[in-house]
């Protein structure tokens, strides 16, 4: 798995992010609904300092609320005639380093089977376990699965070795599948994007009866040494999570080849893509031909110095006037 360099170093960080669709239709819409996730999550390593989501046109009625899983969801509907519909979500967010307490606790190095939810206690994880519909845990699955889930390995290596697999075996391509493709689709084409391999990744830890979520966020990039930032070049992103007994989370990223840390950014999670879409929604329109645009920027913030004040010393004490 990738590790760092000797000049890296683990420290919390802060992003601002924007996140902008736009729709652009060749007729009139005479009116969209729409749903979005497009504020970050609230959660241990993980503070939200701002998040908004603006809509334009600008909406007659909206509402936030909080799904079955916890993530914030922004409903909205415009009833202003339009060609052009955009929506934005910024936020800024401080993410840490992925806690080493994690890695080294007694449920990530215990042998796998260890984690099967099966107390009481753990009845929302089984959710968690369950195949989708139609089913995505196929007979190649199992078989891919097998290899590295194998009797008695601790659940972190056996996570980290999926991890590396599935970067190993599975091209990147961009373009080469639809948020419709099925995982056993990926399995055979050996070829996706990110979604598809947290996907893959999923469906192999609900074969061996864990369970595991899709998480849907973004990826902080680096431009190449001596280049700039190109503003809105990044993209979604998303990975997967497994749980451990105890009641945490192990995320990791297959598309990098990685455990998560300081450099995503954690938007929602849910059982797979369809409960998390960033946006999706209806329109009226006698539109035939429409175009989207999806720009995507995670900038790295300045964290804010704590100034330290140094005592001083009376010169009224010392004197004796």
């Amino acid at each position: 798995m990738t590790g760092r360099t000797g000049t890296d170093v683990a420290t919390t960080r802060r992003y601002r992010v924007t996140h902008r669709t736009t729709y652009d239709y060749d007729d009139v819409v005479s009116a969209s609904f729409g749903r979005c996730f497009l504020m970050p999550r609230d959660v241990p390593g993980q503070r939200v300092l701002e998040a908004a989501i603006g809509v334009d046109p600008e909406p007659a009625d909206r509402s936030t609320g909080t799904d079955i899983f916890g993530n914030t969801d922004t409903y909205f509907h415009v009833r202003t005639p339009h060609h052009r519909l955009e929506v934005t979500g910024t936020s800024l967010v401080d993410v840490d380093p992925l806690d080493p307490g994690l890695i080294s606790s007694a449920a990530a190095t215990a042998p796998w089977e260890d984690a099967r939810p099966s107390r009481p206690a753990d009845a929302r994880e089984v959710e968690y376990v369950l195949d989708l519909y139609p089913p995505e845990i196929t007979e190649a699955v199992r078989e891919y699965a097998a290899t590295v889930f194998r009797p008695g390995v601790a659940l972190l290596d056996a996570v980290v070795d999926l991890t590396t697999r599935i970067h190993t075996d599975f091209t990147y391509r961009s373009g080469s599948t639809a948020i419709s493709t099925k995982v056993d689709t990926v399995m055979s084409r050996r070829e996706g994007v990110c979604q598809d391999f947290a996907r893959v990744a999923i469906a192999c830890l609900r074969s061996q009866g864990l369970a595991a979520r899709y998480v849907s966020g973004y990826l902080a990039t680096e431009p190449p040494p001596g280049r700039e930032r190109v503003i809105g070049a990044d993209a979604s992103h998303a990975w997967a999570a497994v749980w451990l007994p105890g009641g945490r989370w192990l995320p990791f990223d297959p598309t990098n080849d990685k455990l998560v840390d300081e450099r995503h950014v954690t938007l929602a999670w849910g059982r797979d893509y369809d409960d998390v879409p960033p946006l999706r929604g209806v329109i009226y329109t006698e539109s035939t031909k429409s175009k989207i645009t999806v720009s995507v920027d995670v900038a790295p913030q300045e964290l804010p110095t704590v100034s330290q004040e140094v005592p001083t010393t009376s010169n009224e004490s010392s004197t004796g006037s």
